[in-house]
């Protein structure tokens, strides 16, 4: 399910005797495509790349998750790609309520100019804030404003404005 992002690669040796080129993408399972998809291109300006059903057989063998039928969505923001699946099968599946504290809780964190303003262009998709932007006063990142948005699937934007 790989999809190349055509940046040049960065080079790491890992320990094992191979090398890590490239992030390729960064995925999240959702439960509207359609919705997920604009709120990436209306309100944060990403390109939708690409958007089609996979093979079925590939992605139970890939996945482990028996009667797997999905649709992929191959969203592009600046530097980084993140790829959008639905399943449409099978029915029965579980919705993760994760919060920040738990093992494995996943956010995307951006860089913007104006929190206040990227929260509300979020809330139109369904985003709301877990609470107000937090005001940074200690640190490298001191005079920054932080906000964590949530949309009903549990996928978990931070919105970061550093100071002007």
């Amino acid at each position: 399910m790989s999809e190349q992002t055509g940046s040049s690669p960065i080079v790491v040796q890992g320990g094992g005797g191979f090398q890590v080129l490239r992030t390729n993408h960064t995925s999240f399972t959702v439960s509207d495509l359609d919705r997920t998809c604009e709120f990436f291109v209306n309100t944060l300006g990403f390109e939708v790349v690409s958007r089609a059903p996979r093979d079925p057989a590939l992605i139970r063998e890939i996945t482990g998750v028996a009667d797997a039928d999905i649709e992929v969505a191959y969203v592009q923001g600046p530097g980084h790609r993140l790829e959008l699946i639905q399943y449409l099968a099978p029915t029965v599946r579980k919705r993760i309520e994760a919060q920040p504290c738990d093992t494995g809780f996943v956010h995307l964190a951006f860089d913007v100019t104006d929190v206040d303003a990227a929260i509300a262009a979020s809330q139109v998709y369904g985003f709301c804030p877990i609470n107000s932007p937090t005001p940074i006063d200690k640190g490298p990142n001191s005079g920054s404003r932080v906000v964590y948005i949530r949309d009903p699937d549990g996928v978990t934007i931070e919105y970061f404005e550093k100071p002007a």
